[in-house]
């Protein structure tokens, strides 16, 4: 009922004529909702030091119009996400909203999206059908399916036959869950449980005993940004990385914004992802400088690359369609093909969702440094949540 009232509201005021013609001098508005604060702070943070690092280098001015960022903090609280979208598109006028730290936020703003035709870039969320709630969701972040198959892939080369797997309670624990045990199952092994936690405060202690009792080969872990560090203490405090169980995961455990903090316990863990801040590249390395220049130090990881990205994906639309909104810049941003830090990506026509190479990345220290250093890759990964 609410969500009913809520896109009549908005229905009725897009309907509104427009008090009064935009002058050349008006800015370009984006909306940027993230957590800046709460569980998922980390991924705002990241994220909004990205775009302001893209939009100082860029300072992208279209049809005579500067582009401006308005950033909102829903503190990953879904019926704050909705009501701040719908702000920006009525009141502000964005041309395209983007963020979106999970995915619960990203599905609540969906009806938004199609009911105001206001692109939605993603630079976060990661669960495989969000962008199917809306025909005007592109993403730039990437897919749970696409890390946890690539890890699957890499576990049965191995020889890693037994394996537990511990997720996050919502959508994207729930696709790397299943994609993992697919892939792990199709290729002759087995998950002999599957543990979850619940998104927000989770104790991963009483896992970890089950992990113990269970003696896998390996433990496959997702947990959302921000999460790594808690968890990679807890491992050690329960002696898992003495008592040879392997730890495996999507490369959100050995998250670049925490991974030097995690100590020793994390040497060796193998991951799968899209970004690490150690890829190499001139372009990457160029990223990282700046971004480093620009936040005191503070290293990029995989939410930085998603929130960079994911303006260039959008300024580079405005200028195809000319500074117009809507149908016309979805268009521009559809089949976009370039460069990124991460590598070459492209934005799929059919999907919008983000084809990139998945990494194979190891922990190791570089430098006096902990670093995801990548060994392997499944090059131009699409989403294997679609190709069905």
């Amino acid at each position: 009922m609410q969500k009913r009232q809520l896109l009549r509201a908005l229905a009725a005021a897009l309907a509104l004529p427009a008090l009064g013609s935009v002058h050349a001098a008006d800015p370009i508005k984006i909306g940027l909702i993230l957590p800046m604060t709460g569980q998922q702070a980390s991924t705002g943070r990241q994220i909004d030091a990205a775009v302001k690092l893209y939009m100082a280098q860029n300072n992208p001015v279209i049809a005579g119009r500067k582009v401006e960022v308005i950033v909102k903090d829903d503190a990953s609280t879904p019926d704050q996400t909705r009501r701040l979208a719908q702000e920006l598109v009525v009141n502000d006028k964005v041309v395209a909203l983007a963020g979106f730290g999970i995915t619960p936020s990203a599905m609540a703003t969906a009806p938004i999206a199609t009911q105001s035709k206001t692109p939605m870039v993603v630079m976060a969320a990661a669960t495989s059908a969000i962008t199917e709630a809306s025909p005007f969701v592109v993403r730039t972040s990437f897919t749970l399916p696409q890390a946890a198959v690539a890890i699957a892939e890499w576990a049965n080369k191995n020889g890693i036959k037994k394996v537990v797997s511990l997720v996050s309670d919502y959508g994207p624990g729930i696709d790397a869950e299943k994609y993992f045990a697919d892939r792990i199952t199709l290729n002759g092994g087995q998950v002999v449980d599957k543990l979850r936690t619940p998104l927000r405060a989770p104790d991963f202690a009483p896992v970890l005993q089950k992990v113990r009792d269970a003696s896998p080969q390996a433990l496959f872990v997702f947990l959302p940004s921000g999460q790594g560090a808690a968890f990679m203490k807890q491992f050690a405090e329960r002696g898992l990385d003495k008592a040879g169980i392997k730890l495996i995961g999507t490369g959100d455990i050995t998250d670049d914004d925490q991974l030097n903090d995690m100590g020793d316990v994390a040497l060796g863990v193998v991951t799968a992802h899209h970004y690490a801040a150690a890829h190499k590249s001139p372009v990457n390395q160029k990223f990282v400088e700046a971004f480093k220049k620009a936040n005191n130090g503070m290293r990029p990881n995989f939410m930085a690359v998603g929130g960079y990205d994911g303006i260039r994906v959008i300024v580079e639309g405005l200028k195809a369609s000319k500074g117009e909104g809507g149908e016309k810049l979805l268009a521009a941003m559809k089949g976009q093909i370039f460069e990124s830090p991460r590598g070459q990506m492209l934005i799929d026509g059919q999907t919008r969702d983000v084809v990139h190479d998945m990494y194979v990345r190891k922990v190791e220290r570089v430098g006096g440094e902990l670093q995801n250093v990548e060994f392997d890759a499944i090059k131009a990964m699409k989403d294997p949540g679609k190709s069905k």
